[in-house]
Order: structure tokens, then C-alpha cells, then sequence
């Protein structure tokens, strides 16, 4: 059973787990750059009905959880996200140049996993665990 807005359509949520790689695996990714491609993430995600639910990153991949609508396109938003982050964070961060190969920041493909049966709980949690040290 689903819960109905005004104009009788079906309202619920979608949760998926995104992770998307540095070309190359570079080691670029530390706390500043996360916090910064995690607002341009949060700046376009309205635009597409998605909203995060967790966010963490290792030094080369970031993890998200986030809600999508039905409606969402979800292609078009991480083609989007990944275009406009990676010109922002090379700008931003003109230091990452030197590390990247034809200055492609995002590797081609990446990961996007429905979250099926599994808690959104013991996904919060795996994704807050990336990055530390022998589980620590």
C-alpha cells in the first residue's frame, strides 16, 4: 500500500547506493574535496527528485546513499553530476590536474546498486565504515 498525494498518484521512494571512481583510482579525494562534491551533488539532485541519505568517501571513490522518485531520471542525473563536478573540482582544486590523466576526473563507468533487501540501516552503516583503517 502506497500513500497517495493530491492528485491520486502513488507517492514512495526509491533508496540506491552509488559509487563512483577517480579515473585511474587516483589518490585525490580527502575531507575538503568530499564536502565539495558533495554540495554540487546536493545543488542538482532537487532538479531530479533525489535527495542523500548518507555520503562518505575513500581517497579514491565515493560512496552515496540517496531517495529517487519513480520519476527520477537517474542516467541523465549522474551524467549531470559527474560533468559539472569534475569541471568544478578541477577548477577549485587546480592541484588535482597534475595527478589526472586528460583531465578526466570521474572514471567512464560507475556503480549504482538498488538497495533491495538489505536495511537502509546496515547501508548507512557500510558506507560510514569507507575509508578507515582495518575497520577502526
Amino acid at each position: 500500500m502506497h500513500d497517495l498525494d493530491n492528485n491520486n498518484h502513488s507517492v514512495f521512494s526509491l533508496n540506491y547506493h552509488l559509487i563512483l571512481v577517480v579515473k585511474y583510482r587516483r589518490k585525490v579525494i580527502d575531507d575538503t574535496i568530499s564536502d565539495r562534491l558533495k554540495d554540487i551533488f546536493m545543488k542538482i539532485s532537487p532538479s531530479y527528485n533525489i535527495s542523500v541519505v548518507e555520503w562518505n568517501h575513500d581517497i579514491d571513490h565515493i560512496h552515496i546513499l540517496f531517495k529517487a522518485q519513480p520519476n527520477s531520471e537517474l542516467s541523465k542525473f549522474i551524467n549531470a553530476y559527474k560533468s559539472a563536478s569534475s569541471r568544478l573540482i578541477k577548477k577549485e582544486f587546480p592541484q588535482i590536474r597534475s595527478k589526472l590523466w586528460k583531465e578526466y576526473f570521474w572514471s567512464r563507468s560507475f556503480c549504482l546498486i538498488t538497495t533491495g533487501d538489505a536495511s537502509i540501516e546496515t547501508i548507512k552503516k557500510y558506507i560510514q565504515s569507507q575509508g578507515e583503517k582495518d575497520g577502526k
